[in-house]
C-alpha cells in the first residue's frame, strides 16, 4: 500500500475509532459540525427531508434527481424544490443493510423530456436485496421505463431483472451493489459484496466479493478475464473485495472503488481486470473479535490499496469530482463519511491516494452526487421517517478558504 502523508496521517488521528460503520448498525456519529466554517469552500443548505435515502442520480436534460429509499421507495426532487414519486419499485428485503440500492439513469441518446420537463420514457436501473426462499436474499439489478403524467408523479414500468448475485445466502450485510456505466456507456459495473462471508470472495465460482462487468442489458461482458471458466464466472472483473460501496471512472477512463473493511481498513482501489483485492486474506484492519488479519502489504503478489484509513472512516459512497466549482476538489476522490461524519478529500495519483482534507458535517452522509452543473450534493442517513435530508453544497469564493 501506498505511505500516507504527514498530512493524512495526522487527519486520520483525528477521526472517529469506530470500526467498520457498516457492521456497526451504521449508526455511529461522530462530532456534529454544521459544514459552514469559514475553512470550508462551501456552505451547506438543507433542500428537502426522505427516509432513510440510499442512492441518487441527475438527469442531464432536466436536473431531475431520482432517489431511492432503503425501504423501498422511489423519490424525485426537481430543480424547482418539488419532490415528486415514482411507483413500481421491486419488492425488496428491507433488514440489516438490505432494502432499495442504487439507481442510474441509463445512457439514452436521442432522449428528450417532455415539453413539461417530465421524465416520461426514461430508462432506469435499480439496484436493491432481493428476497428469497429460505430467508436468502441477494443483490439484484433491474432496468425499467419511467411512465409519467406530470414531472412529479411517475411509474417505473417493465422492470425486469438483468443481473443477480449468484448465489443467494443468508444474512442482511454486505450486498454492496453499486453500479457505474464505463465512460464510453459500453459497459455496466457492478460491485457484488461478499455478504459476510468471507471465503467466497476468493472463488470465482460465484460472484460474491467482486466487481462485475455487463453489457448494458446485463449479459457477461465479452473479454472479462476469466471468460473461459463458464458462468458466473465471465462476469467477473476483478474479485477479493469486501464491501465495495462506491465505484468511479476518472478522466482517463480509470475504474477507482471505495471498499470498507473490517474493524480498520477502509480502503480505495485502482480495479484493473482480473486482479485479486485480498479479501479475506490480507486487510489493514482486523476482525472484530480482534483477531488479527495479514496486512496487504505482506502480500504484493495482490493488489494493494491506493490508500487505506485505520481508525476507519467509514464510507457511504464517492465521486471523482469534474467540474470546477470547489477550488481544489478537481479531478480528486470527494469521499461521504459516516465516521467523520462528513466529506473526506484524496488526492489520487496513478495507483496512489493522499488524503488532503476533511469536512465535518452535522451528520453521517450516505451519498455524494455531482449534478449536471458541477455542483455536489448529499444525502443524510437518516433512519426515522424525514430524517435524511437533500444537502445542497454552495460554493463559497476562492479567496474565503484554502485547500
Amino acid at each position: 500500500m501506498a505511505p500516507l502523508s504527514s498530512l493524512a496521517l495526522a487527519l486520520a488521528s483525528c477521526g472517529s475509532a469506530a470500526s467498520g460503520g457498516e457492521d456497526r448498525g451504521e449508526r455511529g456519529q461522530g462530532p456534529a459540525a454544521d459544514g459552514d466554517a469559514t475553512n470550508t469552500p462551501f456552505a451547506v443548505e438543507t433542500k428537502a427531508s426522505f427516509d432513510e435515502p440510499w442512492a441518487m442520480d441527475f438527469d442531464a436534460s432536466t436536473n431531475t434527481a431520482i432517489i431511492t429509499e432503503k425501504a423501498g421507495t422511489i423519490r424525485l426532487y426537481l430543480p424547482n424544490g418539488t419532490k415528486g414519486t415514482v411507483s413500481g419499485a421491486p419488492r425488496v428485503a428491507y433488514a440489516g443493510q438490505g432494502g432499495l440500492g442504487d439507481v442510474r439513469f441509463a445512457p439514452q441518446p436521442g432522449w428528450e423530456p417532455r415539453a413539461d420537463g417530465s421524465l416520461d420514457g426514461r430508462r432506469v436501473y435499480l439496484s436493491w436485496a432481493e428476497p428469497s426462499a429460505g430467508e436468502t436474499s441477494g443483490a439484484a439489478v433491474g432496468l425499467g421505463t419511467l411512465a409519467c403524467t406530470a414531472p412529479d408523479a411517475c411509474a417505473l414500468t417493465g422492470l425486469r431483472v438483468i443481473w443477480r448475485q449468484q448465489p443467494k445466502v443468508t444474512g442482511h450485510g454486505h450486498y454492496s451493489h453499486r453500479l457505474a456505466f464505463s465512460p464510453d456507456d459500453k459497459y455496466l459495473f457492478v460491485s457484488s459484496g461478499e455478504r459476510q462471508k468471507q471465503s467466497p470472495a476468493q472463488d470465482l465460482s460465484n460472484t460474491l466479493g467482486t466487481i462485475v462487468r455487463l453489457l448494458p442489458d446485463g449479459r457477461p461482458a465479452p473479454g472479462n478475464p476469466f471468460a473461459a471458466k463458464g458462468s458466473p464466472s465471465d462476469e467477473i472483473w476483478s474479485f477479493g473485495h469486501r464491501n465495495v460501496l462506491g465505484l468511479a471512472f476518472d478522466a482517463d477512463g480509470n475504474l477507482w472503488d471505495l471498499e470498507h473493511g473490517p474493524q480498520g481498513g477502509d480502503e480505495i482501489n485502482l480495479i484493473r481486470p482480473g486482479q485479486n483485492y485480498g479479501w479475506p486474506l490480507v486487510s489493514d484492519g482486523d476482525h472484530y473479535d480482534g483477531t488479527p488479519i495479514p496486512r496487504s502489504s505482506s502480500r504484493p503478489d495482490l493488489a494493494q490499496p491506493a490508500i487505506s484509513w485505520n481508525p476507519v472512516i467509514a464510507p457511504g459512497d464517492f465521486i471523482l469530482y469534474k467540474g470546477d466549482k470547489y477550488p481544489g476538489f478537481h479531478g480528486k476522490a470527494v469521499v461521504a463519511s459516516f465516521a467523520v461524519p462528513g466529506l473526506v478529500l484524496v488526492s489520487l495519483n496513478g495507483s496512489s491516494g493522499v488524503e488532503e482534507a476533511r469536512y465535518p458535517l452535522a451528520n453521517r452522509i450516505r451519498e455524494i452526487r455531482e449534478d449536471p452543473g458541477g455542483t455536489i450534493w448529499l444525502l443524510e442517513d437518516g433512519p426515522a421517517p424525514d430524517s435524511g435530508h437533500l444537502l445542497k453544497l454552495v460554493p463559497r469564493k476562492a479567496s474565503s478558504h484554502a485547500n
